[in-house]
């Protein structure tokens, strides 16, 4: 058995047809055909039944199938590691972002990397703008995706990745809910849940009171799951940022924009690294980021 084959027989399921696996395998349908005859030959089991154009799965042939992922996998962890340990300075690419940043592009970035780069171990950390600020002026971390809270300093690379608008989730039941958009100055007299650690509590709260304008009390979570179960059963509304055009399905919660003086509330999402710790990596990732957004 060789693992063409099996790389043959798992683009046939998942493309659905033998047509499209051979293009995605760039071989001609007869040989994939052939490959996958002499695959089952040497099994001694069918593991497709053919109907004209289509397929189905035997059972022997699912039961395959779901067992050759799992043995695609371990091959390509088996390949990452010998590729890490025959380099035994091996690269590491450090990743910080800002706890208040709730969207996929971060991960999508990570994904992209991973796949292009498989030997680049990838380390994230999460934290305040303040901590993420720390890390990067103590080397801690290589690039870090945050806010912009101050201006852009000569000693980084400032990258531009995206522009948010602020919104405000808070119960379906509280009487607001029922608005179009929400003035900062209406909310007043609701808490404003932050999701923040206790090192970083002091810092995003004036932070939202000094720079947003957030008047009122403050509660803290270390989770969003947390500050949802405080929205729903009414202790207050948690600002937060959304990039694009994000969908939104939640029957407890309901999102309004937040407003100033009539202007939506914005905030400046950028990637940061700094010019003396700039590397082949780093930019990479720092423009498959901005890609996503």
């Amino acid at each position: 058995m060789l693992f063409r084959q099996i790389e043959y027989f798992q683009a046939i399921i998942e493309t659905g047809n033998f047509y499209q696996a051979a293009e995605k395998c760039n071989v001609s349908q007869s040989a994939i055909s052939q490959q996958i005859k002499k695959l089952e030959h040497e099994l001694g089991v069918k593991l497709l039944d053919r109907h004209n154009r289509t397929f189905s799965l035997t059972p022997a042939g699912e039961h395959f199938y779901r067992k050759s992922l799992i043995l695609t996998s371990d091959i390509e962890q088996i390949k990452r590691e010998t590729k890490r340990i025959a380099d035994n300075n091996h690269a590491i690419l450090r990743i910080g972002y800002y706890k208040g940043y709730h969207g996929n592009e971060l991960s999508e970035a990570v994904a992209e990397f991973s796949s292009k780069y498989p030997t680049v171990e990838v380390s994230i950390m999460v934290g305040s703008h303040e901590e993420l600020y720390r890390a990067l002026e103590t080397n801690k971390v290589d690039l870090v995706l945050n806010d912009q809270r101050r201006a852009f300093s000569d000693l980084y690379n400032n990258e531009i990745l995206s522009e948010s608008h602020m919104y405000i989730e808070i119960s379906n039941h509280n009487p607001l809910s029922r608005l179009k958009m929400i003035e900062i100055s209406e909310l007043k007299n609701i808490p404003c849940i932050l999701v923040i650690t206790s090192a970083g509590q002091q810092e995003e709260q004036s932070y939202y009171e000094d720079i947003i304008g957030i008047k009122g009390d403050y509660l803290f979570t270390d989770s969003i799951q947390e500050a949802r179960l405080k929205i729903i059963t009414g202790q207050g509304y948690m600002p937060i940022d959304v990039i694009g055009n994000q969908a939104w399905f939640d029957s407890t919660i309901e999102r309004i924009p937040l407003v100033r003086n009539g202007e939506p509330v914005r905030k400046t999402y950028c990637a940061f690294w700094r010019k003396d710790n700039s590397g082949y990596y780093i930019e990479d990732f720092a423009e498959m980021l901005k890609t996503m957004f």
